[in-house]
């Protein structure tokens, strides 16, 4: 091996990434992108998730209560008064992620030894579920009141705060991974694929062909996207027949609904992917895009990791990703 030809082989390579400005930035740009997201986006440890209380007691021992779970940052509650079926409905929509339920006979159950306190959890992330099971380790205060006995000395109010999961009570993580796949396959495959076969055409010179043709370019371009958009729904169907048939995974809702979601992501995907296929040069430079594209989408959408222990900056450029949206 001639060191001399070596040498000269390596500063061609590095010569033509010198050119490459969208590869130089790839190779800059990834690594910081990635040790941003990992270190400072990314919270397993959730705080402040949005809850409701319904507290039917409305005594100084239940207000306590409350204060001492808000004081362990897992929850922070909103300003409203709900009844325990309004609790269930801000479930149902997505408002809150946890709800407490304070019966009217609190304190009698809680001397009583009897459940004193219901968490209503939305199960439908496992992270989520976890994080406001620490919900039930909050000790009842056991001092007496005017009204109730005093407690025999050394008890305890374990297990009197009772935890009820919603949409996932397994906590089965194909519950949660599986649907989300839906978004996560859409946008890493629809936005490669049309900004590769955009690319491609450009590559091989049918595009001035193309043009050159009685089709207008709106028309080119629908045609190009539309088999693509197809390709989208049929994966759409793919993932819900094997989630349901090999993971159990229940469908509940409108099927409607989830086909008018995954048109909408498809839609968004095949503009994102126009969009790259405008700056790419290169096939390669197109998948290179696409990747800088799909690693903020799949970490910062809720797939991945909470959207809840975000921090509010990461959450509003979180906004802006279809996945996000989709996944919601």
């Amino acid at each position: 091996m001639n060191l001399r030809r070596l040498w000269a082989i390596m500063l061609k390579e590095l010569r033509q990434l010198r050119r490459d400005r969208i590869t130089l930035a790839m190779i800059v740009g990834i690594p910081v992108m990635q040790l941003l997201l990992f270190g400072y986006a990314i919270n397993l440890n959730l705080r402040h998730l949005d809850a409701g209380v319904a507290d039917q007691a409305n005594s100084a021992a239940s207000r306590v209560l409350v204060q001492d779970m808000v004081a362990t940052g897992v929850i922070t509650p909103r300003s409203e008064a709900y009844s325990p079926d309004q609790l269930m409905q801000a479930l149902r929509r997505g408002e809150i992620s946890v709800g407490i339920v304070v019966p009217a006979d609190f304190e009698r159950r809680r001397f009583d030894g009897r459940e004193a306190v219901q968490v209503l959890v939305d199960g439908s992330d496992t992270v989520v579920q976890s994080a406001a099971i620490q919900l039930a380790q909050v000790p009842l205060d056991t001092r007496p009141t005017s009204n109730t006995r005093p407690l025999r000395e050394g008890s305890i109010a374990s297990g009197q705060v009772s935890v009820t999961s919603f949409y996932n009570p397994q906590r089965r993580s194909a519950v949660n991974i599986v649907p989300g796949l839906i978004g996560v396959i859409l946008t890493m495959t629809l936005v490669m694929f049309t900004a590769v076969a955009v690319v491609r055409e450009r590559e091989r010179g049918n595009m001035e062909l193309l043009i050159a043709t009685p089709v207008s370019r709106s028309e080119l371009m629908v045609g190009k996207v539309l088999p693509y958009a197809a390709i989208g729904l049929l994966q759409t169907t793919l993932v819900l027949v094997l989630g349901t048939w090999l993971f159990q995974v229940p469908i509940r809702g409108s099927l409607l609904d989830i086909y008018l979601a995954a048109v909408l992501l498809v839609l968004a995907n095949l503009a994102l992917g126009l969009l790259i296929s405008t700056r790419a040069r290169s096939q390669f430079q197109a998948m290179q895009m696409t990747l800088f594209l799909f690693l903020p989408s799949i970490l910062l959408s809720g797939f991945m990791f909470p959207f809840a222990g975000m921090p509010r900056p990461v959450q509003w450029l979180a906004e802006v990703l279809p996945l996000t949206h989709f996944l919601r």
